[in-house]
């Protein structure tokens, strides 16, 4: 199963971009702890390590791709995540995928996402 969203977000491209991709501004977002490697291959560790991965791919202000898994899920299962960003008027699309995530827990990352995530980024 995989998740789809496109949520339209009040900041710039390069300003979404900045908010995953930079620790510190990671942690403003989400009030955890988040270490973020800007290097494919490199550790991620957000949510005071509830969540860990690495990168796969960056293009700056546009593309973010990441290897990402919850701490409770089995050893070895990631999923992908996927944050596209094209500008729209004077904020930001975003298309985002998530896909090879354990099925019981589709529901939950959904709102998850909407609520850690989108909800955060419009309001800061």
């Amino acid at each position: 199963m995989s998740i789809h969203q496109v949520v339209s977000v009040n900041k710039t491209p390069k300003a979404v971009y900045e908010m995953l991709t930079d620790a510190k501004k990671f942690a403003a977002l989400s009030g955890g702890k988040a270490r973020i490697s800007v290097r494919p291959g490199g550790a991620i560790s957000l949510f005071d390590g509830d969540m860990t991965g690495f990168t796969i791919e960056l293009v700056p202000n546009k593309r973010v791709v990441q290897a990402w898994r919850a701490n409770y899920w089995p050893k070895g299962v990631y999923s992908i995540v996927r944050f596209e960003l094209a500008k729209d008027g004077k904020g930001t699309r975003l298309t985002f995928d998530q896909a090879g995530h354990p099925d019981d827990d589709e529901a939950a990352l959904a709102e998850g996402w909407r609520d850690y995530y989108w909800a955060p980024m419009n309001a800061s």
